[in-house]
């Protein structure tokens, strides 16, 4: 119960740093097709990480097992996000999708209030309601055939995911030397 309210906690802080800094980002004055492409970016981004938690809850772990025998990078973050599958679709559907939502709304209101403020001759409201059943026309779609993508070729996009972790060195074991500095360490602090 303790985990899940310290993990609650530190999505909802990570989700209010990222809407804060986008916010505060779009209060300066910003191109036009900026904002249109990092509407897109963010609209993309939250369809690739449902595609990672659908293709998590739907991959097998045996063949991240075979892989991580012979040492395939990758591997072991593969067989990490199949574990821990609930958590990984989670945090990439609902956090970064909630997330990807509500930035790319607030996006999207801010292009229309832009373009009608340079175009006069445009009408915000049929704008607005046209800019939005874009959007989220194109996260719906883009999900829905994401989805079926993902429980298709799951084990193909989780290892596709470990091997992305793994370029970052997100999951690594720390080597056996530094696991013993660490012990050391840990044991001359409690003897103090």
């Amino acid at each position: 119960m303790v985990n899940n309210i310290k993990r609650a906690f530190r999505i909802g802080s990570i989700t209010f740093g990222v809407s804060l800094m986008v916010t505060l980002l779009f209060q300066f004055s910003i191109a036009l097709w900026m904002m249109v492409v990092i509407l897109m970016v963010v609209l993309i981004a939250g369809i690739i990480f449902d595609i990672v938690g659908t293709a998590a809850t739907a991959a097998d772990e045996a063949p991240f097992h075979a892989m991580g025998a012979d040492k395939v990078p990758g591997s072991r973050q593969a067989v990490f996000l199949v574990r821990h599958a609930d958590q990984v679709a989670n945090f990439c559907n609902d956090v970064v999708g909630d997330v990807a939502g509500t930035i790319g709304g607030a996006l999207i209101a801010s292009i229309v209030l832009e373009f009608v403020r340079r175009n006069t001759f445009f009408s915000k409201d049929i704008l607005s309601v046209l800019a939005i059943s874009f959007v989220a026309a194109f996260t719906v779609g883009g999900k829905s055939l994401g989805k079926y993508y993902a429980i298709n070729q799951a084990n193909r996009i989780v290892f596709m995911a470990g091997k992305i972790l793994s370029f970052f060195k997100i999951g690594e074991k720390k080597s056996k030397k530094k696991k013993a500095a660490n012990r050391s360490g840990a044991r001359k602090v409690r003897r103090s």
